[in-house]
């Protein structure tokens, strides 16, 4: 999953220069393995491209730690949001594929595969979780990805602001929700922090509800999207997409914060951290340290969207909805293998994930950060299930699209009809490697 939280790039350059004299064709960022260190190891450069600026610290640290591992390893990382993934296919496209990038899993696993190094048989595909091994295997059973993190994706809640609104639960249904918004607003509080200048933030809650069409249609949630995609079904076949989801958009930018196109992901953060609003929508586990470093003692609580008359079907999501790809072709790619080994097998790898990144680890035997939200997700976990990451089963370059148009629904440029088509015929187009 990308979150943008700037539109600039953060370029993290480790090493200061590149010698003249490396022999390199200029392939893959310009990466040379030539020179040697003075112990007569190889020096090696790793140039590393990636799309998620929230991380920057926690990748800056293990990089600073394999350098003690590998002195001479030397690893550029370049992050970029804004038009990462059209910068990134005019790397691939010139001849410059970065030894290491970064892709959506599910879908993108394949649409990416020439470019991809075989990570099957290597110590860190042996230790993913189940479920994120499948969010990184091809469909010709090749894993070609490594994840990022796993991940949780729900409504977030602040629950003072429930409490002072004398609502007791938080809401599972329809019904529910339009309770909890009239009370919230008798009290003067707004209901939804909204982020809808990001396209990303459309496919996070959508897929609750493609979720439910699917559990409603009783067949799983890449059958429908596969449906969709082949353009064998409709939004007007299930109305769970064609009027729950509508009707939820709606109700968020009614009773939402102001100006919600103008919203960032970290104004909603803002919002929602501040006491701006009850709900924060769209996002997920990667919030909550934002959430925390503005107001520590925030009050949180995840939940599942509301999505029909069903509490059931009020579901958090979780799996692994970002890979890293490590280039096939790479004149360092044994190296940029033996690290990422590294990283998913030792005991330093395993802290990083929970006490460095503090994200839930994709790897067995890891612990989980000390977070409210992976805390929460373990309870419900226990008794519950998750939705799947249905945003795995269609390509990024449809959810960008699926976004922008719905960008203009709100923008009441465009009525819901027309909006459903052009959703229907992006996913036909986009949905799918072709």
């Amino acid at each position: 999953m990308l979150k943008r939280l700037t539109s600039l790039t953060v370029s993290l350059v480790l090493v200061m220069s590149m010698l003249a004299a490396c022999g390199s064709d200029n392939k893959n960022g310009g990466n040379t393995a030539t020179n040697e260190t003075n112990t007569g190891e190889k020096q090696v450069t790793i140039n590393m491209f990636t799309a998620a600026p929230e991380y920057t610290e926690a990748f800056n640290a293990y990089i600073k730690e394999y350098a003690k591992v590998k002195p001479n390893v030397k690893i550029n990382l370049e992050i970029m949001q804004a038009d990462y993934n059209t910068v990134l296919k005019s790397k691939i496209s010139s001849g410059n594929t970065p030894d290491v990038f970064q892709t959506t899993a599910g879908g993108d696993i394949d649409n990416f595969a020439e470019y991809s190094a075989d990570l099957t048989n290597e110590p860190l595909a042996a230790v993913m979780t189940d479920i994120v091994k499948t969010n990184m295997t091809s469909s010709d059973g090749r894993i070609l990805g490594l994840p990022v993190k796993g991940n949780l994706m729900s409504m977030i809640v602040n629950m003072d602001l429930l409490e002072e609104a004398g609502i007791t639960s938080i809401p599972a249904t329809t019904a529910e929700m339009e309770d909890a918004i009239a009370k919230l607003e008798a009290k003067g509080i707004t209901p939804f922090a909204n982020a809808y200048k990001e396209w990303w933030v459309w496919k996070h809650v959508f897929q609750h509800f493609v979720n439910t069409a699917a559990e409603d249609a009783n067949i799983t949630p890449q059958e429908l999207v596969n449906q969709f995609i082949a353009g064998t079904t409709t939004f007007q076949e299930h109305s769970v997409l064609y009027n729950n989801f509508f009707s939820f958009i709606d109700t968020t930018v009614e009773h939402g914060t102001t100006k919600p196109l103008e919203r960032d992901s970290n104004a909603q953060v803002g919002d929602f951290a501040t006491g701006q609003a009850a709900f924060m929508i769209g996002k997920g586990a990667w919030d909550e340290e934002g959430i925390k470093k503005i107001t520590p003692d925030f009050n949180l609580q995840i939940a599942g969207y509301p999505v029909s008359d069903k509490a059931e079907q009020a579901m958090i999501t979780t799996g692994a909805d970002a890979a890293l790809r490590i280039s096939k072709d790479s004149p360092v790619v044994a190296e940029t293998i033996e690290f990422f080994n590294w990283l998913y097998t030792s005991d330093y790898g395993k802290s990083w994930f929970s006490e460095v990144a503090k994200v839930i680890p994709p790897i067995k035997d890891a612990p989980l950060p000390d977070l409210d939200m992976t805390k929460q997700m373990e309870e419900i976990l226990k008794t519950g299930q998750s939705g799947e990451l249905s945003v795995n089963y269609s390509l990024d370059t449809f959810h960008q699209k699926f976004g922008e148009i719905m960008q203009s629904y709100i923008g009441a440029n465009k009525s819901k009809d027309n909006v459903v088509e052009e959703i229907q015929q992006a996913w036909t187009q986009f949905g799918a490697a072709k």
